[in-house]
């Protein structure tokens, strides 16, 4: 058996999560489905460095492909892409070693969600489009708060998998790029619809009727009402998956371009 690893793209929006499911379409699916076309008889598993949930999207999720092969890297990128349907694409296959593990692997991961200021008939299924105004210094205050080991337990659904509900996040950084305001969050793992509730929290900040007493009372004390506040997975993408230490991570940049709206000198709401 020998074991590669793969980059992968994909824009979720057609799909129920990373995760193989009986009866939907999911990226890790689709992913089985072609391999076992291409590895005609032979075992084949394919594991995800984490999974993500329907409708959320990948700049570069990272996979491992165990089979007995004698297909050179580049061969198997070539008819997998051939045979996947055109939201989801492999970036780069290469080999791994034996041990190598996608999931156990890595040592943090990167997810970059977009909020969009104004309303776009190109982008809606790759951002928020808020219509309150939000005030974007007052979000990048209150995004230090999660830094550093929280319990999110106020942030997350419980799920079978998460043994514990405390999680390290090393960064959160803002950026305002055109009409978009951009957040990217670092952290050791994620629980299940964490990230969007602490977006979903951050933008009723932005809003003012959210404050910083209320987020330290969420992560000191469980409480349901981050769920009311869910960012909609449209505008979240797992940015990447870091298996070394100390990675620097290059300047945020936006997925898509929102310039703002003008028509006849006037900025259009």
């Amino acid at each position: 058996m020998g074991r590669f690893r793969l980059d992968i793209e994909y824009a979720g929006t057609r799909y129920s999560g990373w995760q193989k499911q009986k009866n939907g379409r999911t990226i890790q699916g689709k992913l089985i489905e072609a391999a076992e076309k291409i590895f005609k008889g032979e075992r084949i598993d394919i594991q995800g460095s984490g999974r993500t949930d329907a409708g959320v999207h990948a700049l570069n999720q990272v996979a491992h492909l165990e089979v007995k092969t004698m297909l050179a890297p580049e061969i198997i990128k070539m008819k997998l892409n051939d045979l996947l349907p055109a939201d989801i694409n492999i970036l780069e296959v290469s080999k791994a070693g034996k041990n190598f593990h996608a999931r156990h692997d890595a040592v943090s991961r990167g997810y970059l969600y977009q909020i969009s200021r104004r309303r776009t008939a190109f982008g809606k299924q790759f951002v928020w489009w808020i219509k309150d105004e939000l005030d974007f210094e007052y979000m990048k205050r209150v995004g230090g708060l999660f830094e550093g080991m929280h319990d999110f337990a106020s942030f997350a659904d419980k799920d079978s998998e998460d043994k514990s509900t405390k999680a390290l996040i090393e960064s959160i950084r803002f950026k305002e790029e055109g009409e978009l305001i951009l957040i990217r969050i670092v952290g050791s793992h994620f629980l299940w619809k964490m990230v969007r509730r602490i977006v979903g929290v951050l933008a009723e900040a932005g809003r003012h009727k959210l404050n910083e007493n209320d987020v330290e009372s969420y992560l000191n004390v469980f409480s349901r009402e981050p769920a009311k506040y869910t960012a909609p997975p449209s505008g979240l993408f797992l940015e990447k998956v870091i298996y070394e230490k100390n990675y620097q991570w290059e300047e945020l940049e936006p997925v898509i371009n929102l310039i703002p709206a003008i028509k006849f000198g006037r900025r259009e709401k």
